[in-house]
């Protein structure tokens, strides 16, 4: 989807600040790093600096998005704009020789030549020495954009020839907005911008009925609890829960889901009810506080974030949710 600097302000303004300054100065950098989490643009404004760089009827930093330029690097065809990938699990240095070999050529165009590396993090070594050689020997007019998730994993020899910009996560507000204009309700927005602040995974999430089935298993195992039932819960796990989150993802999405219903009982117990995610669930969530005091709410959530270390340190799934159960209905 196009997208204007405009636009993408609304995500990242200090990046974009920075990048829109640079073009209407003229003073475009040799290599840039973006880094910062999944879903917060850095592949979108990589695509909008190289269409900056190379559109013919800019409006000052605004590409037109419609000439043969713009339309060549929004479909991944423009033969001086190159995006690399890792091949299977790391960037190896095949991949950075094959790119210095075609960046030893001409620009067609004559305006320099752009390439995106993608997952800059998974560079081998022997691939991270050559880009490296690659960035102190620059041919023409050639821009580096190296995008990561882990700039900790980038050899510091590369960080100190490149400038660095920082995407900041998409704000939860920011997200449950964009998420309403593309026609989801309030409720299950509210919710999914708490698990996510990446759009487009907030969207798939919203597309699995897997999702929706979730939310009420989790709403029912409340009403389990709160009875004080121990072995109707215990038999609601055995039958509902466990057969839903199979998979360990599924079951970490479960306990997130299960601590942001006690962050909802919390808020109401300290006042705050503007900030509850289970929006449409407030009369069942206000008959719940009453059976909680503000310290065993905060027990309950160190329990469940207990759960979730465990759940990484592979315990049995199965076992550590009956554990779980017992001790929430203990409390």
């Amino acid at each position: 989807m196009m997208q204007t600097w405009e636009q993408l302000q609304t995500i990242q303004p200090n990046v974009v600040r920075m990048l829109t300054n640079s073009i209407l100065k003229d003073r475009v950098a040799h290599a840039y790093l973006f880094e910062g989490g999944r879903g917060t643009g850095k592949k979108e404004i990589s695509i909008q600096f190289a269409k900056s760089c190379f559109c013919n009827n800019k409006t000052g930093a605004e590409p037109c998005h419609v000439c043969i330029e713009c339309k060549r690097i929004d479909s991944g065809n423009h033969p001086d704009v190159l995006f690399i990938s890792p091949d299977g699990l790391s960037l190896k240095k095949e991949q950075i020789i094959e790119l210095q070999r075609e960046f030893s050529k001409k620009s067609v165009e004559a305006k320099g030549k752009i390439y995106i590396l993608e997952h800059a993090d998974k560079m081998t070594t022997q691939a991270a020495n050559s880009l490296l050689k690659f960035l102190e020997e620059p041919s023409g007019r050639t821009v580096a954009i190296l995008l990561t998730e882990q700039v900790q994993q980038i050899l510091p020899t590369i960080l100190s020839r490149c400038q660095i910009l920082n995407f900041k996560p998409l704000p939860p507000d920011l997200l449950l907005e964009k998420l309403i204009e593309q026609g989801v309700p309030n409720h299950l927005g509210k919710l999914v911008s708490s698990l996510t602040n990446n759009l487009n995974e907030a969207l798939g999430i919203l597309s699995d009925e897997w999702f929706a089935q979730a939310r009420t298993i989790v709403i029912q195992l409340n009403e389990f609890l709160i009875k004080r039932g121990g072995s109707q819960a215990l038999l609601f796990l055995q039958e509902k829960w466990m057969p839903h989150f199979k998979e360990k993802e599924q079951l970490n999405t479960g306990l997130d889901l299960l601590l942001l219903w006690f962050k909802d009982l919390l808020y109401i117990l300290i006042g705050k009810e503007n900030n509850i995610i289970y929006i449409d669930q407030t009369e069942l969530l206000e008959e719940q506080s009453v059976g909680y005091s503000q310290k065993k709410i905060a027990d309950h959530l160190a329990l469940i974030l207990e759960a979730k270390k465990r759940l990484n340190a592979n315990v049995n799934p199965s076992l550590l949710m009956e554990q779980l159960i017992l001790k929430l209905q203990e409390g």
